[in-house]
């Protein structure tokens, strides 16, 4: 059995998406990138040596660009954002009022032809733990799905991590331990 090792796990919710006001999803729409300043803040925080994961989507990747250029990035599919079906692409005024729903409720949720936040969990929670157990500092540039996944490990609820806001280029910290135990140093920081 190999020894786990100590991990910092730097996740980073990408740039506004271009036109927003629209549910994105899985939808390949590129980043707004005029908050230079943003973007600015928020690579000097960023430590250097670290390995650059990125969800393949359109918006992180010129999110990583921006932050680190050059650094080479690495992909990795299960890091998409949730799947929303038949609510991709419409506007959010168009989506219908979720907020009735009970946490667990919520979390079990699926769109038509859609996925589950639980769904998703069960997707990326694989893909973060796998980051985690390289150890060393990970930086993932993903979605909001993703940040939240990582905090239902953190705080051991799917449904509790529905509660997390987690605004568009944003920084959620985590240590991991050697004995697999997440913990959270900061929730949506943003410059």
């Amino acid at each position: 059995m190999s020894e786990l090792r100590h991990a910092e796990m730097f996740l980073i919710r990408h740039a506004p998406v271009a036109g927003a006001g629209r549910l994105a999803g899985r939808l390949d729409l590129p980043a707004d990138l005029s908050n230079q300043a943003g973007f600015s803040a928020l690579a000097a925080c960023l430590p250097e040596g670290a390995m650059l994961t990125s969800s393949p989507a359109r918006r992180c990747l010129m999110t990583a660009e921006a932050l680190m250029p050059g650094l080479a990035v690495r992909t990795n599919e299960r890091l998409w954002e949730q799947d929303f079906g038949e609510w991709e692409g419409l506007d959010h005024t168009a989506i219908p009022d979720l907020g009735t729903l009970a946490p667990e409720a919520l979390a079990d949720h699926r769109p038509p032809q859609g996925e589950s936040f639980r769904d998703l969990c069960a997707r990326t929670t694989p893909a973060l733990l796998d980051l985690a157990r390289a150890g060393g500092t990970q930086i993932v540039i993903a979605h909001a799905g993703t940040v939240r996944a990582a905090l239902a490990l953190a705080v051991g609820s799917v449904a509790g991590a529905l509660s997390f806001h987690v605004a568009p280029l944003s920084l959620t910290r985590f240590y991991v331990g050697p004995h697999g135990h997440w913990s959270v140093a900061e929730v949506n920081w943003q410059p």
